[in-house]
């Protein structure tokens, strides 16, 4: 960084500069290029520049220069993000979080820690576990993606079923208002708190509304017990039963995840095969955790669950060296499309469980329509699922099919009475199909508030929301394409 030196006129290169240090700041064209998207590849936009703060005061002054000279900036974690959240589609100065990622107290009498919002996700539970803890939160990406990024897209994970999203796991925050004012809220954990959930609304706000700065997150003690379940179906509806048949038996399993046949053939191309069975049409992974005593009554009713389903076989992880196996197959999943597509988009909606069977049967209308192949990996349990529409951009017109295709996935969750996001976010990707859940009235309260915060509409501009107008003729227009 700043190794070709300032070689600017642009006064504003130059203030920035002044306050992180000629060092942390990228402005030539070449050094941008590596900022202009986040996981969501299909759109790109240069930064005007990249700053790197190394503390909250230093953020606190760059968004003061920035709302004082009305220059559009966005903040920035680990660039994992899926929506385009994190993309400078107004040519933004991007605030890169990377430099604050300090693990600063841990608290195991009251069960907590504080973090910057660069420390990776992963690396929490690493710090802690010789202790006994961990941190709930698991996205697939968890061990490069940071908590300042779970914070803003209100990331899940393959645990989420059981323990709750980042919402339910943050305590305090520390931030940085559009104006560069600095607020703390929450009450570390104290339940009943007076006053507005401000927590509640700044975890999943997509960084329009402050730019968090300190963490204060829930750790657990980790479970007595635990055993995985690998179980191979010949029939997709066959498994998306058996996913409602373990719930309605009672049993709340830490996670139920479930892969299709493209899904199979992807993960098992890439860099963690397992042995799954190529012929196969889906797989559930299922996990229980908890008391040791009631662990193998779990597993034996899940395991009959399974054969009701006429599962083709089903077994148990023999030790933790083969459930780690089987996990991190999942949680490449996403990856791993790359071995079978040169592209692909991820989406995320989310249904009521007892209607999976249906929604897959649409989603694989969709890919039969479309002529592109779509990918199911998805967190059965919870009903959110993922979608991955494989493509070849080089193709005249594919991305733009499977644009499309995306759409018409989430058009398929919101018509069950489901929604378009439940751990991704909306960013940029998904801001008309906002239109799918969200009257008219509906997106400009939540518009209001984001005005009461962001009034100058500096931070992070043109994510998240559609411009009002048009919901009832958009819903209708979408219904008719799809009978």
């Amino acid at each position: 960084m700043g190794l070709k030196g300032l070689k600017t006129k642009d006064k504003h290169i130059k203030n920035l500069a002044k306050i992180v240090g000629d060092r942390s700041i990228l402005h030539h064209k070449e050094d941008l290029l590596a900022y202009d998207c986040d996981g969501f590849t299909i759109h790109k936009y240069l930064p005007k520049a990249v700053v790197f703060p190394k503390d909250t005061l230093e953020v606190s002054r760059l968004v003061s220069y920035c709302s004082d000279n009305r220059l559009p900036f966005l903040a920035r974690g680990a660039g994992t993000g899926l929506s385009g959240g994190a993309i400078p589609v107004n040519g933004e100065v991007v605030i890169s979080l990377v430099k604050m990622k300090k693990l600063l107290s841990v608290d195991y009498e009251n069960k907590r820690a504080v973090v910057e919002p660069g420390f990776v996700n992963l690396k929490l539970t690493n710090s802690i576990s010789d202790k006994g803890y961990y941190y709930a939160p698991d996205p697939s990406s968890q061990y490069c993606c940071t908590i300042g990024g779970n914070v803003a897209e209100n990331a899940g994970g393959a645990h989420c079923l059981k323990y709750g999203v980042t919402t339910n796991h943050i305590l305090g925050l520390e931030v940085v208002l559009p104006n560069g004012e600095i607020i703390e809220i929450g009450n570390n954990g104290i339940p009943d708190s007076p006053g507005y959930d401000l927590l509640g609304l700044i975890t999943g706000s997509e960084g329009t509304l402050g730019i968090v700065t300190k963490i204060t997150v829930r750790i657990l003690k980790n479970p007595e017990a635990k055993q995985t379940v690998l179980a191979y179906f010949d029939d997709v509806s066959d498994g998306s039963h058996a996913v409602s048949d373990i719930i309605s038996a009672g049993i709340v399993p830490a996670a139920l995840e479930m892969m299709d046949k493209t899904a199979i053939e992807g993960v098992e191309s890439a860099a963690f095969p397992v042995g799954h069975p190529r012929d196969i049409k889906a797989l559930l992974l299922i996990e229980v955790d908890g008391i040791a005593a009631g662990i193998d009554e779990q597993i034996s009713q899940i395991l009959d669950v399974c054969k009701n389903r006429n599962v083709r076989e089903v077994k148990v992880a023999q030790d933790e060296a083969e459930r780690a196996r089987w996990w991190a197959n999942r949680k490449t999943g996403f990856g791993a499309m790359g071995a079978i597509s040169p592209d692909y988009l991820v989406q995320d909606g989310v249904i009521p469980r007892s209607r999976l069977p249906e929604v897959l049967n649409r989603i694989n209308q969709i890919s039969e329509e479309s002529g592109l192949r779509i990918a199911n990996i998805f967190h059965a349990g919870d009903g959110n699922l993922h979608p991955l529409v494989l493509f070849d951009a080089r193709i005249p017109g594919q991305t733009e099919l499977a644009l499309s295709a995306g759409s018409a996935c989430l058009q398929a969750c919101a018509d069950v009475g489901g929604t378009i996001t439940g751990e991704h976010g909306v960013g940029i990707e998904k801001r008309e199909e906002m239109r799918f859940v969200f009257t008219d009235e509906e997106i400009q309260a939540q518009t209001d508030i984001r005005e009461v915060f962001n009034p100058e509409n500096l931070l992070n501009a043109g994510k998240l929301f559609p411009s009002p107008g048009r919901c009832a003729e958009v819903k209708k227009e979408r219904k008719e394409a799809a009978l």
